[in-house]
């Protein structure tokens, strides 16, 4: 490898935006391939951020010479097929939660990863950003430990839109995306395997075909419990809330910003080199490919994760 890490980004619509502005923050890393289902929209954001080739075809952008990586910010279904294309081609893959949309891929991707022996990341933002940050160091130093994590993750989608408000050309899931996020943060902060875990959900929209509600309770081996409330109905507060309930404080984080239980903000600005959960998502992947190690968040570190959203879906289909 260069010194400068050649990396392609597939996917050029909001998520992936995200990724841009964040690289353009990494020292020794440059993007030099913009693969986007539009052909015009990506032009347009390929010259905005200065990357040179454009193309609609994820395998072109494989050929680019001196690529060493790829992040795929591409719709769900795609995610487990095209990380095994890019491991299979030698590249260092980071690919956007959720990893797959059923555990048999999943198990997929970490098998080619094992194979490789290449880098394998999955976008489990909730590890990195500031505020979930902070509180899992209080957990590694011994000072707070998980009794409960009550979280909200509620969104207004009666119609398939995009986070930018924009038309999307897949349809979202409660269970396969976004309870990934709290299925996977649950674990990783309890250090703890999740053994329980139930599931019941609202009745399936006509038009979108998924359901949209979703009610999801957890627990940990050491006896941690979370309840996990997810709505595409809610017209009000958006995002995703997740409240710490712990034997020495009660922490609630909203995105990279952190609070006490009494709704008092805490300083994380000094957790790490960045304020954006997305930033330092990318710089342990990058860092793990000039060190040639794993990274947090590993495909085969979130496996678990999908392990309980494959028995959740098995559960939801007998009920």
């Amino acid at each position: 490898m260069t010194s400068s890490i050649k990396v392609a980004l597939a996917g050029a619509g909001a998520f992936g935006l995200k990724h841009l502005d964040a690289i353009k923050l990494i020292d020794g890393v440059e993007v030099v391939s913009l693969v986007g289902r539009e052909r015009d929209k990506t032009e347009e954001a390929a010259r905005k951020y200065g990357v040179g080739h454009v193309t609609t075809e994820l395998s072109e952008s494989l050929k680019v010479p001196g690529l060493d990586a790829v992040i795929l910010a591409t719709p769900t279904q795609m995610h487990a097929a095209q990380a095994i294309a890019c491991l299979e081609a030698g590249k260092h893959v980071q690919v956007e939660i959720p990893l797959a949309d059923s555990l048999k891929d999943a198990e997929a991707v970490v098998a080619a990863q094992k194979k490789t022996g290449l880098v394998a990341m999955a976008g489990h933002t909730r590890r990195f950003n500031p505020s979930h940050l902070f509180v899992r160091k209080r957990i590694l130093a011994g000072e707070f430990h998980i009794q409960q994590m009550d979280v909200q993750t509620y969104f207004f989608r009666r119609t398939n839109i995009n986070a930018l408000g924009q038309p999307r050309s897949w349809t979202d899931h409660l269970l396969w995306h976004h309870a990934a996020h709290t299925v996977d943060l649950f674990a990783y902060q309890a250090r703890s395997p999740i053994v329980k875990a139930n599931a019941v959900e609202g009745p399936i929209h006509p038009d979108l075909g998924i359901a949209m509600d979703m009610s999801i309770q957890l627990k940990c081996a050491n006896g941690a419990i979370c309840t996990l409330s997810l709505s595409f109905n809610n017209d009000g507060p958006l995002g995703t809330f997740f409240r710490y309930i712990g034997d020495s404080a009660t922490y609630i984080a909203r995105y990279d910003d952190l609070f006490t239980g009494k709704d008092e903000k805490i300083d994380v600005s000094k957790v790490d080199v960045s304020m954006n959960g997305i930033e330092l998502q990318d710089r342990e992947f990058f860092a793990a490919i000039r060190e040639g190690r794993e990274p947090n968040a590993s495909v085969a570190q979130v496996l678990p994760c999908y392990q309980v959203l494959g028995a959740l879906e098995k559960q939801l289909a007998a009920a």
